[in-house]
């Protein structure tokens, strides 16, 4: 079994290194596919032996992603992102899959470590993250502009589960949580599907105060301390923007059709 693994990337200077560093022994064919990074991505890519860099308009998420699959030279692909990397673990069970599996339609799962502001989280719902990253691309594919996922073209999926953790550098400061909060919340605003009803106040209050309460009390997030705190405080926040966004959209679209 040979492994092509694709990364999508756009200005990933501070993270493309590890990620890079913790692959080269372990896969078969990197690809990256650039959205025209302005910083230093392309040269440090470009100093790895090897790795095929491509340069891609961005369109979305899974667009991207099967886009770089599409160029791999082996089916099985092996997708992570640009501020992830493979623990010591990991790479041990990918090496041991590759000499074992003989069944072509086995897709792999694995679970995601959220490093957050230099901070391990094992709780607030942020742990164990399980993450389908390796499969047949025969047999799947990449579906959705926001938050993508696997789309299984067939029902004999065999989904098996490797030790290991795929280590995720998600955030170095709250300045960046925050702001990808509001690029998150603007994109799934746009994007929902149901344009003429507004979500109403008790709908909003109801899921902002459960949306903390779930991870802060039922999903331990206090255990991980002042950052489980903040975490499961600014997801709720995050809840409580995505419906006023929603809401401004609709209203707006309302006024332009008077």
């Amino acid at each position: 079994m040979q492994i092509s693994c694709v990364i999508i990337t756009f200005n990933e200077e501070k993270n493309i290194l590890r990620c890079l560093n913790s692959l080269k022994d372990i896969v078969d064919e990197i690809i990256v596919i650039d959205s025209f990074s302005t910083d230093n991505t392309e040269n440090i890519v470009k100093s790895f032996p090897n790795i095929r860099f491509v340069q891609n308009k961005w369109s979305d998420y899974s667009t991207q992603k099967n886009f770089g699959n599409n160029l791999a030279k082996y089916d099985y692909i092996l997708s992570i992102d640009a501020d992830e990397e493979l623990s010591k673990e990991l790479q041990e069970s990918l090496l041991k899959i590759k000499e074992t599996n003989k069944d072509e339609q086995n897709i792999f799962a694995f679970n995601r470590r959220n490093n957050y502001c230099g901070y391990w989280i094992k709780h607030c719902g942020w742990y164990p993250d399980k993450k389908i990253r390796l499969f047949n691309r025969k047999y799947t594919h990449w579906y959705g502009d926001i938050h993508e996922y696997l789309v299984f073209n067939t029902p004999q999926t065999n989904i098996l589960h490797l030790k290991g953790d795929l280590l995720h550098y998600s955030y170095y400061s709250i300045s960046e949580h925050i702001a990808q909060i509001d690029k998150f919340t603007t994109l799934t605003a746009k994007n929902y599907k149901n344009k003429s009803k507004q979500i109403s106040f008790i709908k909003m209050y109801f899921a902002v105060k459960w949306k903390f309460i779930r991870d802060y009390i039922f999903k331990l997030g206090f255990l991980d301390g002042k950052y489980g705190y903040q975490i499961c405080k600014l997801s709720s926040i995050a809840t409580m923007i995505k419906y006023i966004k929603i809401n401004e959209n609709i209203r707006h679209k309302n006024n332009c059709n008077k």
